[in-house]
């Protein structure tokens, strides 16, 4: 057997930008990352789509919900009135106290769904949710009532981004922001499982998306505290016009990029014991 302890490292994005995709299908091919979460109302999905399909038995592709980037793939007349999606900080008070159209968000969350399967060929590995929305108030039960409609329920996983306080406390990067998604994730492992969808137990990865801290010293602290069933996120990338055009997160990604490919990286998980696990029951 081996001494070996699995964790699930997926990268965010896929898709935003082709830049993005690239530098998420090197880190696969490489084995550096073990999963990835698929944007699939951004143009880069279709475009990018084909190169993950050779990578499918190495690496989990799921869904990266999106409700705050880019343009919806349908008419939402109340979230996204001018045909772009709110930002995270117009979103959020709107879900918080419960004033987001609920029957709208099911049809993208469906049609997301659907843009993954029809590209893709198949259907997600499993389910987050770019900026954590899938947790939010009512975009949690529309998530839940989609995947299972589809017939998805015990065969994609859901990511929980919430994990110990106690962890969270001694991860001081991206603590704050830990802190804030644990609050507004409360509760979701719990509605998952009812809903008959697993989840990871153990979450890190938050980070300033800037170059204030080095990836290295992100990713050693990343790596650390893990809980049972642990799934760590980054964000790596090559920066393009498209990219700067749509996030803010610019620079960092190559720092990452670049340190998931060196030999520090699989140096960090050989002394800490570690292996990339590709599906949840390596986990």
């Amino acid at each position: 057997m081996s001494s070996f302890r699995s964790v699930i490292l997926c990268a965010d994005d896929f898709g935003i930008a082709d830049g993005v995709s690239r530098g998420i299908v090197e880190l696969a091919g490489m084995g550096r990352v073990s999963a990835t979460g698929a944007m699939t109302n951004m143009p880069g999905w279709r475009r990018g789509a084909a190169s993950l399909k050779p990578l499918r038995d190495r690496i989990a592709v799921g869904l990266h919900l999106n409700l705050t980037a880019g343009a919806p793939l349908g008419p939402m007349p109340v979230l996204a009135p001018s045909g772009r999606f709110p930002s995270l900080k117009e979103l959020l008070p709107k879900a918080l106290k419960q004033q987001l159209p609920a029957a709208e968000i099911a049809e993208e969350i469906g049609r997301q769904i659907d843009a993954f399967e029809e590209v893709f060929g198949a259907g997600p590995a499993f389910v987050d949710g770019h900026q954590h929305v899938h947790v939010l108030p009512v975009i949690r039960p529309a998530l839940f009532s989609a995947l299972k409609a589809r017939g998805y329920a015990g065969r994609v996983w859901l990511r929980d981004p919430s994990d110990k306080a106690t962890a969270i406390l001694r991860r001081p990067i991206g603590r704050n922001k830990a802190l804030i998604v644990k609050s507004l994730a409360r509760g979701f492992a719990r509605s998952a499982a009812a809903a008959g969808f697993r989840t990871n137990k153990g979450f890190s990865g938050f980070a300033p998306l800037d170059l204030s801290i080095p990836a290295a010293c992100i990713f050693e602290e990343a790596f650390s505290k893990l809980g049972p069933h642990p799934l760590v996120m980054c964000h790596p990338g090559y920066v393009d016009d498209e990219l700067r055009s749509l996030d803010p997160a610019l620079e960092s990604r190559v720092e990452e990029l670049n340190y998931l490919k060196s030999d520090a990286f699989s140096e960090l998980l050989e002394q800490r014991g570690l292996r990339l696990a590709s599906c949840f029951e390596d986990v």
